[in-house]
């Protein structure tokens, strides 16, 4: 059955009973959605469309729900999947037919603010971190490396192109030109992305669309943001001091988790591995931001 037909039948439902049975208290479902976007690792999973999905649809077709609540604290990461949930956000909401509010913890930055933006308001504690409108692709040179160690790097393809930025080889100027056409391409459609959500932006677009970040408090006077506050705070003073605010846990959890759950033979000493591996790399995004 459609998401839109049970809203409406339901709200039909409500109106034909009687006052006394009612529910009379606002409900605010919570989802957080926090950490990196895309793979952290080639076993852990960060933030993704498929992590975060069915957490949204239980948040979006709760009964009776006044709003839906959105706390994010992300750096970003992937492009794609910060589209992806960006769209499902707004199509999910289309659909119920309710409001959605963002509540940016540490930060809300690139892929975490374009996530955001799928709210219909942003609100961000004054120091929060918000913004980072561009896209970075950062990696490492080992060519250089390998020739000291006396190893050849031997890749054969069928394409010039299909070997494009292969750390191990050196820098290709056509490969680079072909690099920031994509990320050109990806500005552009964040740039868009970012004004449709945002009327009320000021400021130069040279510098709101650098990269650059700014705290809560700028992001509220360029219009990144709509208000400063927390989510208890701002739903009690938008719905009443009686807002049942209801956080709807995600189940997340990849490959490795899978195999923990298994007790695989050997599994714990790849979990401590990768692991590790995975920290550092979160670490690295994070640190961007100073966190």
């Amino acid at each position: 059955m459609p998401l839109a037909f049970r809203t409406a039948s339901r709200a039909l439902w409500r109106s034909l009973l009687p006052e006394r049975y009612r529910r009379t208290h606002p409900v605010v479902p919570v989802v957080r959605l926090s950490g990196p976007i895309g793979a952290v690792s080639p076993l852990r999973q960060g933030l993704s469309l498929g992590a975060c999905a069915p957490a949204l649809e239980r948040a979006f077709t709760m009964k009776e729900i006044a709003a839906v609540a959105l706390v994010i604290n992300s750096p970003g990461g992937s492009a794609a999947q910060s589209h992806l949930i960006h769209r499902r956000i707004r199509a999910l909401a289309a659909e119920a037919k309710v409001p959605v509010i963002a509540f940016v913890e540490d930060v809300a930055a690139s892929g975490g603010y374009m996530i955001a933006c799928a709210a219909d308001e942003i609100v961000a504690d004054p120091s929060s971190l918000v913004g980072s409108i561009g896209v970075v692709s950062a990696g490492f040179g080992f060519q250089g490396l390998l020739e000291r160690l006396g190893v050849e790097r031997r890749v054969y393809t069928t394409g010039p192109a299909k070997a494009m930025l292969d750390p191990f080889r050196p820098e290709n100027p056509a490969d680079i030109a072909r690099l920031k056409d994509i990320q050109s391409d990806i500005q552009a459609l964040f740039t868009e992305l970012v004004r449709s959500r945002r009327p009320r932006l000021s400021g130069d677009p040279d510098d709101l669309f650098s990269g650059a970040v700014w705290s809560g408090r700028q992001g509220l006077a360029l219009g990144l943001v709509d208000a400063l506050g927390d989510v208890r705070g701002t739903l009690r003073a938008r719905f009443g001091d009686t807002v049942k605010i209801q956080l709807v846990e995600q189940v997340r959890g990849g490959l490795l988790a899978r195999l923990l759950r298994r007790k695989e033979p050997g599994i714990e000493a790849l979990a401590a591995l990768e692991g590790a591996v995975a920290l550092l790399e979160e670490r690295a995004a994070w640190a961007r931001f100073g966190l």
